[in-house]
């Protein structure tokens, strides 16, 4: 039942459009709402992200009345609190504002104040109607979850080779967690309720003309429309010892790769050698690390993720995580590892072609992943690129293939951000799975809706948080860095010619959210512009969309 809960040392509401104020609620303890206006109207609603619980004071309020979240570039939409882009699942809750007696109420229970609103999203599946989707990770929950709540009343299967409901795979590298309850994203009953049923088996086949999926078990589903979302396959290096040959030489993907990693470690005290400067390689190194472990990383770069990030920024990592403890040697090839002198079933070393060696009690490999579309390699009916990866149209549609979409990474699609101009990408992200997973649901649902237009976002735990947005596809010719690089708080905005294609931020949120937002639009500053000391803060966020 409703009831009215004051607002904290406010007589009246004084915003003007597009401002936004956090308030305390009297009697909640640690009870907060968030106040703005939008179009003349105030909202009242949930104040912290239902992602990762960033305070959406700090957030970018857009003139098509979307709020996104400083952190993620998770986006809401202001007027009904509805999930618009990932990665957050849960809508934020919406409250009535009332003014009255020289004070401002809130109206609501207690319970959706304190807890928020959850998605709900129950569902008797029926009809003919059948959706199946391949995969369990970030592509899948967006799709599965996109479905039911735009309304998809039919059958609904997902097939997960995983063995565990989907999870938040960043946590997995970023803090080495292993516990399915702080990992899942849903409850199991949460599936059931919403009539999706979750099917623990790996494909073996996919039939495009009689429109069914068989499975390792030997079971076939047959579907109306197909989502294929089976993300990537950790590469392991063609190197003697560390071709899987050795124990305690690992990759990681999976929960079990997790488990495997924190067996091996102990609890702490080992040599750790990370194969690999990737943003895998160096989460995994940092955390580690953060365990009293002495862990070296090899790259083959001057510094890390230089061609990726630039030598500017790349060396910014690499300055946090040395002080962290992480050493690295750069510029440096691995030739092979070789057996541990007491047990010769498990890695002892890792050697360098220069003749260095490495004691190691465990390796870590984080040398990239492939997609992972083993199943359709020699299905005549469709058509793999080199790099095992299918090509799609805007709406995720594979060519060649009625009722069938492809998302995430092993999806190849058309780029109209910055610096895209509607060549094809496929980019490894977290955030692109899951939007595309939205926007395959949204054309299923109303196959007239125009596919949702986002801006590429991603994130990396190195000890400050680094928020990324846009993509470098075509290259960048420079790195126009602001701010203090040594504490590190800085933006960095990455261009090609005069544009801007990508920006990245550590502790200057919210920067990132701002030009994503703006890239969006068509409104991102030019280089010039930047050096000239333009503040992309202070450019106001139209409603106009200009991508696609």
């Amino acid at each position: 039942m409703a009831s009215q809960f004051k607002l904290k040392g406010l007589t009246s509401i004084d915003l003007k459009n597009g401002q936004k104020q956090e308030v305390e609620i009297e009697g909640i303890e640690k009870g907060k709402v968030l106040l703005l206006k939008l179009d003349g109207e105030v909202h009242a609603m949930t104040a912290n992200c239902t992602h990762y619980g960033a305070p959406l004071v700090k957030g970018v309020i857009t003139g098509s009345g979307r709020l996104t979240c400083p952190w993620h570039g998770a986006c809401f939409n202001i007027k009904s609190g509805d999930v618009e882009d990932s990665p957050a699942l849960d809508p934020l809750a919406k409250f009535k504002v009332i003014e009255k007696d020289g004070a401002v109420y809130i109206e609501g229970d207690e319970a959706t104040i304190k807890g928020g609103r959850s998605l709900n999203i129950k569902c008797s599946a029926s009809g003919s109607e059948k959706v199946v989707v391949v995969g369990g990770g970030s592509g899948a929950i967006g799709a599965m979850e996109g479905l039911r709540a735009g309304g998809y009343k039919g059958n609904l299967t997902v097939i997960s080779s995983e063995g565990y409901r989907p999870v938040d795979r960043t946590k997995l590298s970023k803090a080495l967690l292993a516990d399915i309850s702080k990992l899942a994203w849903r409850s199991s009953d949460f599936y059931k309720d919403s009539g999706i049923d979750i099917v623990e088996d790996e494909v073996a086949s996919v039939d495009f003309g009689h429109k069914n999926v068989k499975t390792k078990s030997g079971k076939t589903y047959d579907y109306t429309k197909l989502v294929l979302a089976t993300g990537s396959s950790p590469n392991w290096l063609p190197l003697p010892g560390l071709k899987g040959d050795l124990g305690n030489v690992f990759v990681l993907r999976t929960i079990p790769h997790v488990e495997g990693i924190l067996n091996a470690a102990g609890d702490n005290g080992k040599k750790v050698v990370v194969i690999g400067s990737s943003f895998i390689g160096m989460e995994v190194a940092n955390c580690l690390a953060g365990k009293k472990n002495d862990v070296t990383i090899i790259g083959m770069e001057e510094e890390p993720m230089e061609r990726v990030m630039g030598k500017k920024v790349g060396k910014i990592f690499r300055g946090i995580l040395e002080k962290n403890g992480v050493k690295f040697l750069m510029g440096a090839s691995v030739e092979k590892a070789t057996p541990s002198k007491s047990d010769s079933s498990k890695v002892g070393a890792v050697h360098l072609k220069d003749g260095t060696e490495l004691e190691a009690d465990l390796v870590i490999e984080g040398v990239g992943v492939k997609p992972q579309t083993s199943y359709l390699q020699d299905n005549s009916e469709v058509e793999l690129l080199k790099d095992g990866s299918l090509k799609t149209d805007e709406s995720f549609a594979v060519k060649g293939l009625k009722d069938v979409f492809a998302i995430g990474d092993i999806a190849t699609y058309p780029y109209h951000g910055p610096g895209g101009n509607g060549g094809d990408v496929r980019i490894e992200h977290w955030n692109v799975a899951q939007n595309a997973g939205r926007s395959v649901a949204q054309v299923i649902v109303n196959p007239a809706a125009k596919p949702k237009a986002f801006i590429p976002v991603f994130w990396s735990a190195l000890g400050s948080q680094l928020r990324y947005c846009g993509n470098t596809m075509n290259g960048f010719d420079d790195v126009v860095v602001t701010g203090d690089t040594e504490k590190p708080s800085f933006v960095a905005y990455y261009t090609n010619k005069d544009e801007v294609v990508a920006v990245a931020s550590m502790m200057k949120d919210p920067y990132m959210t701002q030009c994503a937002e703006l890239m969006r639009r068509g409104k991102m500053p030019k280089k010039s512009a930047i050096e000239k000391g333009v503040d992309v803060m202070e450019i106001e966020v139209p409603a106009e969309i200009a991508m696609m």
